[in-house]
Protein backbone atom coordinates (compact mmCIF):
# COMPACT_ATOMS: atom_id res chain seq x y z
CA UNK A 1 0.00 0.00 0.00
CA UNK A 2 1.79 3.12 -1.23
CA UNK A 3 -0.14 5.50 1.02
CA UNK A 4 0.41 3.51 4.24
CA UNK A 5 2.59 5.23 6.84
CA UNK A 6 5.37 2.62 6.58
CA UNK A 7 6.24 -0.15 4.14
CA UNK A 8 3.10 -2.29 4.00
CA UNK A 9 3.83 -5.18 6.39
CA UNK A 10 2.61 -7.83 3.94
CA UNK A 11 5.45 -6.85 1.63
CA UNK A 12 8.18 -6.68 4.29
CA UNK A 13 9.60 -9.49 6.44
CA UNK A 14 8.44 -9.49 10.05
CA UNK A 15 11.03 -10.09 12.79
CA UNK A 16 11.79 -13.76 13.48
CA UNK A 17 10.65 -15.54 16.61
CA UNK A 18 11.44 -15.28 19.42
CA UNK A 19 10.98 -11.53 19.07
CA UNK A 20 13.10 -9.27 21.23
CA UNK A 21 10.49 -6.93 22.66
CA UNK A 22 10.47 -3.54 24.36
CA UNK A 23 7.22 -2.55 26.08
CA UNK A 24 6.73 1.19 26.67
CA UNK A 25 3.80 1.78 29.00
CA UNK A 26 4.07 -1.66 30.59
CA UNK A 27 2.07 -0.81 33.70
CA UNK A 28 -0.95 0.64 31.87
CA UNK A 29 -3.99 -1.21 30.56
CA UNK A 30 -2.46 -1.97 27.14
CA UNK A 31 0.87 -2.98 28.66
CA UNK A 32 -0.68 -5.36 31.15
CA UNK A 33 -2.83 -6.93 28.43
CA UNK A 34 0.27 -7.33 26.25
CA UNK A 35 2.06 -9.12 29.05
CA UNK A 36 -0.83 -11.59 29.31
CA UNK A 37 -0.19 -12.44 25.65
CA UNK A 38 3.57 -12.71 26.25
CA UNK A 39 3.14 -14.95 29.30
CA UNK A 40 0.70 -17.18 27.43
CA UNK A 41 3.21 -17.64 24.58
CA UNK A 42 6.65 -17.23 26.20
CA UNK A 43 8.35 -19.17 23.41
CA UNK A 44 7.57 -16.32 21.00
CA UNK A 45 9.18 -13.47 22.93
CA UNK A 46 12.26 -12.32 24.76
CA UNK A 47 11.33 -9.21 26.75
CA UNK A 48 14.28 -6.81 26.73
CA UNK A 49 12.76 -3.83 28.50
CA UNK A 50 9.72 -2.79 30.51
CA UNK A 51 9.05 0.92 30.91
CA UNK A 52 6.29 2.11 33.22
CA UNK A 53 4.91 5.38 34.50
CA UNK A 54 5.09 5.85 38.25
CA UNK A 55 3.67 2.52 39.38
CA UNK A 56 6.86 1.00 40.81
CA UNK A 57 4.94 -1.81 42.52
CA UNK A 58 3.34 -3.10 39.34
CA UNK A 59 6.54 -2.73 37.34
CA UNK A 60 8.42 -4.71 40.01
CA UNK A 61 5.86 -7.53 39.80
CA UNK A 62 6.14 -7.66 36.02
CA UNK A 63 9.93 -7.50 36.10
CA UNK A 64 10.17 -10.31 38.65
CA UNK A 65 8.26 -12.57 36.26
CA UNK A 66 10.13 -11.70 33.06
CA UNK A 67 13.51 -10.40 34.29
CA UNK A 68 14.32 -8.10 31.39
CA UNK A 69 17.79 -6.50 31.39
CA UNK A 70 16.30 -2.98 31.26
CA UNK A 71 13.60 -1.21 33.29
CA UNK A 72 12.49 2.41 33.24
CA UNK A 73 10.24 4.78 35.17
CA UNK A 74 9.26 8.38 34.50
CA UNK A 75 10.56 9.92 37.73
CA UNK A 76 14.15 9.46 39.01
CA UNK A 77 12.80 9.58 42.57
CA UNK A 78 10.99 6.27 41.96
CA UNK A 79 14.11 4.34 40.92
CA UNK A 80 15.36 3.61 44.45
CA UNK A 81 11.93 2.39 45.50
CA UNK A 82 11.81 0.07 42.48
CA UNK A 83 15.20 -1.42 43.40
CA UNK A 84 13.96 -2.33 46.89
CA UNK A 85 10.98 -4.16 45.38
CA UNK A 86 12.98 -6.40 43.02
CA UNK A 87 14.26 -9.89 43.90
CA UNK A 88 17.73 -9.81 45.45
CA UNK A 89 19.31 -11.90 42.68
CA UNK A 90 18.00 -9.71 39.85
CA UNK A 91 20.00 -6.61 38.87
CA UNK A 92 18.66 -4.89 35.74
CA UNK A 93 19.75 -1.50 34.46
CA UNK A 94 17.11 0.95 35.67
CA UNK A 95 16.62 4.17 33.72
CA UNK A 96 14.40 7.20 34.28
CA UNK A 97 13.14 10.26 32.46
CA UNK A 98 11.88 10.88 28.93
CA UNK A 99 15.30 10.32 27.37
CA UNK A 100 15.35 6.83 28.89
CA UNK A 101 12.17 5.89 27.04
CA UNK A 102 13.69 7.07 23.77
CA UNK A 103 16.83 5.06 24.45
CA UNK A 104 14.84 1.88 25.09
CA UNK A 105 12.73 2.47 21.96
CA UNK A 106 15.92 2.47 19.88
CA UNK A 107 17.83 -0.37 21.58
CA UNK A 108 20.02 -1.93 18.87
CA UNK A 109 19.17 -5.46 19.99
CA UNK A 110 15.36 -4.89 19.96
CA UNK A 111 13.19 -6.23 17.11
CA UNK A 112 9.83 -4.82 18.16
CA UNK A 113 8.61 -1.92 20.29
CA UNK A 114 5.13 -1.78 21.78
CA UNK A 115 4.38 1.95 22.12
CA UNK A 116 1.54 2.18 24.65
CA UNK A 117 2.42 5.24 26.72
CA UNK A 118 -0.71 7.36 27.19
CA UNK A 119 -0.79 10.85 25.70
CA UNK A 120 1.76 13.15 24.09
CA UNK A 121 4.56 11.57 26.15
CA UNK A 122 4.54 8.69 23.67
CA UNK A 123 5.50 10.81 20.65
CA UNK A 124 9.27 11.10 21.14
CA UNK A 125 9.83 7.39 21.95
CA UNK A 126 7.69 6.34 18.97
CA UNK A 127 9.66 8.62 16.68
CA UNK A 128 12.90 7.20 18.12
CA UNK A 129 11.72 3.66 17.33
CA UNK A 130 10.78 4.69 13.79
CA UNK A 131 14.14 6.35 13.20
CA UNK A 132 15.86 3.18 14.46
CA UNK A 133 13.97 1.02 11.96
CA UNK A 134 12.00 -1.03 14.50
CA UNK A 135 8.75 -2.88 14.02
CA UNK A 136 6.36 -0.73 16.04
CA UNK A 137 3.17 -2.09 17.57
CA UNK A 138 1.50 1.30 17.91
CA UNK A 139 -1.05 1.84 20.68
CA UNK A 140 -0.26 5.54 21.24
CA UNK A 141 -2.52 7.47 18.88
CA UNK A 142 -1.15 10.79 20.12
CA UNK A 143 2.15 9.99 18.39
CA UNK A 144 0.42 10.39 15.05
CA UNK A 145 -1.85 13.21 16.17
CA UNK A 146 1.21 15.30 17.10
CA UNK A 147 3.67 14.27 14.42
CA UNK A 148 2.30 11.72 12.00
CA UNK A 149 4.11 13.47 9.14
CA UNK A 150 7.47 13.10 10.92
CA UNK A 151 6.87 9.45 11.79
CA UNK A 152 5.88 8.74 8.18
CA UNK A 153 9.13 10.31 6.96
CA UNK A 154 11.16 8.38 9.55
CA UNK A 155 9.59 5.06 8.51
CA UNK A 156 10.34 5.76 4.86
CA UNK A 157 13.96 6.57 5.67
CA UNK A 158 14.63 3.63 8.01
CA UNK A 159 12.28 0.91 6.81
CA UNK A 160 10.49 0.78 10.17
CA UNK A 161 7.16 -1.06 10.10
CA UNK A 162 4.03 0.14 11.90
CA UNK A 163 1.36 -2.30 13.10
CA UNK A 164 -1.70 -0.53 14.58
CA UNK A 165 -2.85 -1.84 17.97
CA UNK A 166 -5.92 0.36 18.55
CA UNK A 167 -8.86 -1.98 18.00
CA UNK A 168 -10.38 0.28 15.34
CA UNK A 169 -7.20 0.75 13.33
CA UNK A 170 -6.24 -2.87 13.69
CA UNK A 171 -9.66 -3.73 12.27
CA UNK A 172 -9.06 -1.40 9.31
CA UNK A 173 -5.60 -2.91 8.81
CA UNK A 174 -7.13 -6.39 8.62
CA UNK A 175 -9.92 -5.17 6.33
CA UNK A 176 -7.32 -3.83 3.91
CA UNK A 177 -5.18 -6.99 3.95
CA UNK A 178 -4.80 -8.46 0.49
CA UNK A 179 -6.16 -5.36 -1.21
CA UNK A 180 -3.24 -2.93 -0.82
CA UNK A 181 -5.75 -0.08 -0.92
CA UNK A 182 -6.98 -0.88 -4.43
CA UNK A 183 -10.54 0.28 -4.93
CA UNK A 184 -10.79 1.87 -1.48
CA UNK A 185 -13.70 4.30 -1.06
CA UNK A 186 -13.50 5.17 2.65
CA UNK A 187 -12.77 3.90 6.15
CA UNK A 188 -15.48 3.70 8.82
CA UNK A 189 -14.52 3.84 12.50
CA UNK A 190 -17.03 2.49 14.99
CA UNK A 191 -17.65 4.20 18.33
CA UNK A 192 -19.40 2.64 21.30
CA UNK A 193 -20.93 5.99 22.21
CA UNK A 194 -19.50 5.68 25.72
CA UNK A 195 -21.55 5.94 28.90
CA UNK A 196 -23.60 8.93 27.68
CA UNK A 197 -24.87 7.68 24.34
CA UNK A 198 -28.32 9.10 23.65
CA UNK A 199 -27.90 12.01 26.08
CA UNK A 200 -28.53 15.59 25.00
CA UNK A 201 -26.10 18.41 25.68
CA UNK A 202 -28.35 19.60 28.51
CA UNK A 203 -28.20 16.11 30.06
CA UNK A 204 -24.41 16.39 30.30
CA UNK A 205 -24.34 19.54 32.46
CA UNK A 206 -24.00 17.71 35.76
CA UNK A 207 -21.90 14.71 34.71
CA UNK A 208 -19.57 13.50 37.46
CA UNK A 209 -16.11 12.02 37.27
CA UNK A 210 -17.31 8.53 38.25
CA UNK A 211 -20.11 8.59 35.69
CA UNK A 212 -17.70 9.54 32.91
CA UNK A 213 -15.27 6.78 33.89
CA UNK A 214 -17.94 4.05 33.75
CA UNK A 215 -17.46 2.80 30.19
CA UNK A 216 -20.11 0.17 29.33
CA UNK A 217 -17.90 -2.12 27.21
CA UNK A 218 -14.16 -1.52 27.55
CA UNK A 219 -11.80 -1.56 30.53
CA UNK A 220 -9.40 1.35 29.96
CA UNK A 221 -7.29 3.85 31.85
CA UNK A 222 -8.86 7.01 33.24
CA UNK A 223 -7.72 9.41 30.52
CA UNK A 224 -8.85 7.18 27.65
CA UNK A 225 -12.17 6.51 29.40
CA UNK A 226 -12.91 10.23 29.61
CA UNK A 227 -11.88 10.68 25.96
CA UNK A 228 -14.26 7.89 25.02
CA UNK A 229 -17.11 9.55 26.90
CA UNK A 230 -16.57 12.89 25.10
CA UNK A 231 -15.91 11.18 21.72
CA UNK A 232 -12.50 12.87 21.64
CA UNK A 233 -11.03 9.38 21.49
CA UNK A 234 -12.81 8.90 18.17
CA UNK A 235 -11.72 12.33 16.99
CA UNK A 236 -8.08 11.45 17.69
CA UNK A 237 -8.64 8.14 15.90
CA UNK A 238 -9.82 9.99 12.77
CA UNK A 239 -6.54 11.92 12.75
CA UNK A 240 -4.62 8.70 13.41
CA UNK A 241 -6.36 6.94 10.52
CA UNK A 242 -5.60 9.81 8.15
CA UNK A 243 -1.90 9.58 9.02
CA UNK A 244 -1.78 5.78 8.99
CA UNK A 245 -3.49 5.35 5.64
CA UNK A 246 -2.59 8.61 3.92
CA UNK A 247 -6.18 9.81 3.55
CA UNK A 248 -7.99 13.16 3.81
CA UNK A 249 -10.45 13.54 6.68
CA UNK A 250 -13.48 13.24 4.39
CA UNK A 251 -12.45 9.65 3.62
CA UNK A 252 -12.76 8.59 7.29
CA UNK A 253 -16.26 8.32 8.78
CA UNK A 254 -17.62 7.42 12.21
CA UNK A 255 -20.69 5.42 13.15
CA UNK A 256 -21.90 4.73 16.69
CA UNK A 257 -22.18 1.01 17.40
CA UNK A 258 -23.04 0.44 21.08
CA UNK A 259 -22.38 -3.32 21.16
CA UNK A 260 -18.65 -2.85 20.29
CA UNK A 261 -18.63 -6.06 18.23
CA UNK A 262 -17.84 -4.53 14.83
CA UNK A 263 -14.53 -2.78 15.42
CA UNK A 264 -14.40 -0.88 12.11
CA UNK A 265 -15.15 -1.31 8.43
CA UNK A 266 -13.45 -0.74 5.09
CA UNK A 267 -15.72 0.35 2.24
CA UNK A 268 -14.70 -0.27 -1.38
CA UNK A 269 -15.76 1.50 -4.56
CA UNK A 270 -18.11 -1.34 -5.52
CA UNK A 271 -20.23 -0.60 -2.43
CA UNK A 272 -19.06 -3.61 -0.42
CA UNK A 273 -17.79 -3.28 3.14
CA UNK A 274 -15.42 -5.57 5.01
CA UNK A 275 -15.95 -5.55 8.78
CA UNK A 276 -13.81 -6.94 11.58
CA UNK A 277 -15.84 -8.52 14.41
CA UNK A 278 -14.83 -9.70 17.85
CA UNK A 279 -15.58 -9.40 21.53
CA UNK A 280 -14.21 -6.19 23.11
CA UNK A 281 -10.91 -7.46 24.51
CA UNK A 282 -7.67 -5.64 23.70
CA UNK A 283 -5.65 -8.86 23.85
CA UNK A 284 -6.97 -9.66 20.36
CA UNK A 285 -5.49 -6.68 18.46
CA UNK A 286 -2.40 -6.67 20.69
CA UNK A 287 -1.67 -10.32 19.88
CA UNK A 288 -2.36 -9.71 16.19
CA UNK A 289 0.41 -7.09 16.15
CA UNK A 290 2.91 -8.72 18.49
CA UNK A 291 2.70 -12.03 16.63
CA UNK A 292 2.04 -10.72 13.10
CA UNK A 293 1.48 -12.44 10.72
CA UNK A 294 0.94 -15.44 12.99
CA UNK A 295 -2.35 -15.80 14.87
CA UNK A 296 -2.26 -17.33 18.34
CA UNK A 297 -4.79 -18.81 20.73
CA UNK A 298 -5.63 -16.50 23.64
CA UNK A 299 -8.00 -18.52 25.81
CA UNK A 300 -10.74 -15.89 25.48
CA UNK A 301 -14.47 -16.38 25.23
CA UNK A 302 -15.58 -16.90 21.63
CA UNK A 303 -17.88 -14.47 19.88
CA UNK A 304 -21.39 -15.86 19.37
CA UNK A 305 -23.54 -13.66 17.17
CA UNK A 306 -26.59 -15.64 18.31
CA UNK A 307 -25.84 -14.62 21.91
CA UNK A 308 -25.26 -11.00 20.91
CA UNK A 309 -28.60 -11.08 19.13
CA UNK A 310 -28.48 -7.79 17.25
CA UNK A 311 -26.03 -5.19 16.08
CA UNK A 312 -27.17 -1.57 15.83
CA UNK A 313 -25.67 1.56 14.31
CA UNK A 314 -26.45 5.28 14.47
CA UNK A 315 -24.96 8.63 13.57
CA UNK A 316 -22.92 10.44 16.26
CA UNK A 317 -24.55 13.46 17.95
CA UNK A 318 -22.12 16.28 17.20
CA UNK A 319 -24.11 18.84 19.18
CA UNK A 320 -23.84 16.89 22.43
CA UNK A 321 -20.32 15.65 21.67
CA UNK A 322 -18.49 18.44 19.81
CA UNK A 323 -15.02 16.97 20.39
CA UNK A 324 -15.47 14.79 17.32
CA UNK A 325 -16.13 17.87 15.17
CA UNK A 326 -13.26 19.78 16.77
CA UNK A 327 -10.80 17.00 15.90
CA UNK A 328 -11.96 16.93 12.29
CA UNK A 329 -11.63 20.71 12.03
CA UNK A 330 -8.19 20.67 13.66
CA UNK A 331 -6.84 18.14 11.17
CA UNK A 332 -8.23 20.13 8.25
CA UNK A 333 -6.70 23.37 9.58
CA UNK A 334 -3.09 22.17 9.40
CA UNK A 335 -0.48 20.11 11.26
CA UNK A 336 -0.07 22.46 14.25
CA UNK A 337 -3.76 22.52 15.15
CA UNK A 338 -3.92 18.84 16.24
CA UNK A 339 -0.99 19.52 18.58
CA UNK A 340 -3.05 22.25 20.26
CA UNK A 341 -6.17 20.07 20.26
CA UNK A 342 -4.38 17.22 22.01
CA UNK A 343 -2.51 19.38 24.53
CA UNK A 344 -5.59 21.26 25.70
CA UNK A 345 -7.61 18.05 25.83
CA UNK A 346 -5.02 16.39 28.08
CA UNK A 347 -4.97 19.40 30.40
CA UNK A 348 -8.77 19.64 30.47
CA UNK A 349 -9.25 15.92 31.12
CA UNK A 350 -6.77 16.07 34.00
CA UNK A 351 -8.59 19.07 35.48
CA UNK A 352 -11.90 17.24 35.18
CA UNK A 353 -10.48 14.09 36.78
CA UNK A 354 -9.34 16.26 39.69
CA UNK A 355 -12.82 17.85 39.79
CA UNK A 356 -11.53 21.35 39.02
CA UNK A 357 -13.72 21.91 35.95
CA UNK A 358 -17.13 20.69 34.80
CA UNK A 359 -17.55 18.05 32.13
CA UNK A 360 -18.71 20.41 29.37
CA UNK A 361 -15.75 22.68 30.00
CA UNK A 362 -13.54 20.05 28.34
CA UNK A 363 -14.79 20.79 24.79
CA UNK A 364 -15.21 24.49 25.63
CA UNK A 365 -11.53 24.83 26.53
CA UNK A 366 -10.49 23.03 23.37
CA UNK A 367 -12.71 25.12 21.10
CA UNK A 368 -11.43 28.36 22.62
CA UNK A 369 -7.80 27.31 22.20
CA UNK A 370 -8.27 26.25 18.58
CA UNK A 371 -10.09 29.48 17.73
CA UNK A 372 -7.15 31.48 19.10
CA UNK A 373 -4.39 29.43 17.46
CA UNK A 374 -2.56 30.69 14.38
CA UNK A 375 -0.94 27.98 12.26
CA UNK A 376 2.67 27.38 13.30
CA UNK A 377 5.42 25.40 11.53
CA UNK A 378 5.88 21.98 13.19
CA UNK A 379 8.54 20.48 10.97
CA UNK A 380 10.70 19.08 13.76
CA UNK A 381 10.07 17.16 16.97
CA UNK A 382 11.47 20.10 18.92
CA UNK A 383 8.91 22.45 17.37
CA UNK A 384 6.08 20.03 18.12
CA UNK A 385 7.11 19.53 21.74
CA UNK A 386 7.63 23.25 22.27
CA UNK A 387 4.15 24.02 20.94
CA UNK A 388 2.78 21.23 23.13
CA UNK A 389 4.51 22.68 26.24
CA UNK A 390 3.41 26.25 25.57
CA UNK A 391 -0.16 25.22 24.87
CA UNK A 392 -0.36 23.22 28.09
CA UNK A 393 1.07 26.13 30.05
CA UNK A 394 -1.54 28.53 28.68
CA UNK A 395 -4.38 26.07 29.21
CA UNK A 396 -3.37 25.32 32.78
CA UNK A 397 -2.83 29.02 33.60
CA UNK A 398 -6.25 29.85 32.21
CA UNK A 399 -7.87 27.55 34.77
CA UNK A 400 -5.82 28.25 37.89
Amino acid sequence: MQSYISPWPETSPAPPFPRRLVILGATGSIGTSALRVVLRHPELFQVLALAGGRNAERLAEQAALLRPPYLALVEPADVDRLRTLLPGDYHPEILSGSAAFERLAALPEADMVLSSIVGAAGFAPTLAAARAGKTIALANKESLVLGGHLIRAACRASGALVLPVDSEHNALFQGLAGHAGDGLHRLILTASGGPFRGRSRADLEGVTRDQALAHPNWSMGAKISIDSSTLMNKGLEIIEACHLYGLPADKVGVVVHPQSIVHSLVEYVDGSQIAHLGLPDMQIPIAHCLCYPRRVELGLKRLSLAEVGSLTFEEPNLEAFPCLRLAQEAFAAGPSHPVVLNAVNEVAVDLFLHEKIRYLEIPAMIETALAGHAATPVDSPEAILELDRETRKRAAAHRT
